[in-house]
């Protein structure tokens, strides 16, 4: 008969980051063995002595853990001295020893820098929470780097959080963003570390009188939707795979409850996946009249159906040679790799967004040869849209 584990998940899932680990976990449970779950009481029915309702369930014959890293120090760490198999979700710093569930701060900050070199920005800003939190300072590090490696310089939001007991709160600190963002070159193109300071961005942008994304283009981390969708304007975001990211914390923890030998405690990597685009980025900063106009066609067409240079010709009124020439010049690319580009990125989207078969994608996207969007989707990731699939989704 198949062991059943008793896992206690204490994960917080006020955000989508931690609800989509737990789906990941869930997901893995269903498909690899029977687990019996715990988990604190919702707030309506929770004792108000919180230490008995903790006690209570860390008292329970469990046999492993998965751990969002609590906000008290003491607690965690009362939580990891039970020897217990454990999966931590660190916010701090990361905890030597086991593994933890950690972003791709490296990856995600050139991603964001990417997509507003993209944009044809050259003011760049980064606003993080200071150097408390180890992903703020990596994400922000990695923006800065590859922002330089273009030739530009990114402004640093460089206040740091009170270290006493009493912090203060984010509308002590709202005066001190808003100097700031009104002392940064304008247009500016900023990175926010995740979507709750995105949403501080962007209210600190309204008392300034800055328009986003006119004045200010803002992205973040998460893609949490009900952050990004109720702002407004709504923010753009990283989307990253923690639901898959929970899935591989599950495997961890079965591997270490069952007691393996010899077992490699490796950290479990959230895959960054792609940027979703909301309002608060929807804008190029091109000066040139001509490259704008082909740039606002290809994003509206070539998302879903199949088209050349001649097709963008067609909407701008200049000679082949010239196109060809103001493309290069103002943005590094050729009509032709645009086109490429915008494909390849709604062919990402939907492999991770849906469980559409690759042909049916393909289809909707108005392409015939599958094998040519194939092969040129292979050239820009590194591997085929099976792969990419299987590397950022669960479904």
């Amino acid at each position: 008969m198949q062991e059943i584990f008793k896992v206690l998940l204490m994960m917080e899932t006020s955000r989508k980051y931690g609800r989509s680990i737990i789906r990941g976990i869930s997901k893995y449970s269903r498909t690899h063995g029977q687990w019996v779950f715990y988990r604190q009481a919702p707030f309506y029915w929770d004792s108000e002595n919180k230490n008995e309702s903790l006690n209570y369930l860390l008292n329970l014959d469990i046999d492993g853990i998965i751990l969002r890293e609590q906000r008290d120090p003491g607690l965690t760490e009362k939580i990891l001295a039970m020897g217990l198999p454990v999966v931590v979700s660190p916010y701090r710093e990361v905890f030597p020893g086991i593994p933890n569930i950690v972003t791709d701060d490296e990856a995600i900050g050139k991603m964001a820098a990417e997509y507003l070199l993209y944009k044809g920005f050259q003011n760049f800003a980064y606003c993080g929470f200071g150097r408390e939190y180890y992903w703020s300072r990596e994400r922000g590090k990695s923006f800065s780097a590859k922002i330089e490696e273009a030739g530009f310089k990114a402004h640093i939001y460089e206040y740091e959080q009170s270290k006493t007991e009493y912090k203060h709160s984010w509308e002590q600190e709202q005066d001190i963003l808003v100097e700031w963002l009104k002392k940064l070159p304008k247009p500016i193109a900023l990175m926010a570390c995740n979507d709750d300071r995105s949403q501080h961005v962007l209210e600190a942008c309204k008392i300034a009188g800055f328009e986003v994304p006119d004045h200010v283009a803002i992205i973040g981390l998460g893609d949490d939707d009900l952050i990004c969708n109720l702002a407004k304007p709504p923010l753009s975001s990283i989307a990253i795979g923690a639901e898959k990211a929970g899935f591989e914390a599950a495997f961890m923890l079965e591997k270490l409850m069952k007691g393996e030998k010899d077992l490699n405690i490796d950290n479990i990597i959230v895959p960054t996946m792609y940027v979703a685009t909301r309002q608060s980025t929807d804008i190029l900063k091109i000066d040139d009249p001509y490259v704008a106009q082909a740039l606002q066609y290809i994003h509206k067409y070539a998302r879903k159906e199949v088209i050349q240079v001649s097709d963008v010709l067609k909407a701008v009124p200049i000679s082949r040679r010239s196109l060809y020439e103001r493309f290069t010049y103002v943005l590094g690319r050729s009509v032709h790799e645009e086109i490429k580009h915008v494909r390849i990125d709604q062919l990402a989207r939907m492999l991770v967004d849906t469980n559409l078969p690759v042909s049916q994608i393909a289809y909707l996207m108005g392409c015939s040869d599958m094998k040519n969007l194939a092969r040129y989707f292979k050239q820009v990731k590194g591997v085929s849209p099976l792969q990419y699939r299987k590397n950022y989704s669960l479904r």
